[in-house]
């Protein structure tokens, strides 16, 4: 899919036009940004917009996040078992600690 992203008024603008314009390009829209089907007629219209506003328009290729392939098992289960968490306000922190659960200074240096 192709992200774009508006940052000014006028992009924002030209980008729900082309959004109400072209339905059958977008897959979600978000505001400011939107996801496009990955056809060239989407990239037409995101360099469209790009030419039009410059650095105003940011345009990025993305991928589905498949969590099956980018993450360990211990990962998933983590969050499944901290959102099954008995305290809603037990920052995650406190919750691994002492379990299997992997530490967030391990979380957030590891590279998906």
């Amino acid at each position: 899919m192709l992200l774009v992203v508006a940052y000014s008024r006028d992009a924002r603008g030209t980008l729900r036009n082309v959004c109400r314009a072209h339905e059958e390009t977008v897959v979600r829209r978000f505001g400011r940004v939107a996801l496009l089907r990955e056809t060239e007629f989407a990239a037409f219209q995101a360099l469209r917009l790009r030419e039009k506003h410059g650095g105003d328009v940011q345009v990025e290729r993305t991928e589905p996040f498949n969590e099956f392939e980018a993450l360990d098992e211990a990962v998933r289960e983590a969050a499944a078992a901290y959102e099954a968490r008995d305290d809603p306000a037990l920052p995650y922190t406190a919750f691994a600690s002492g379990t299997d659960h992997p530490d967030p200074d391990t979380l957030r240096n590891s590279d998906l």
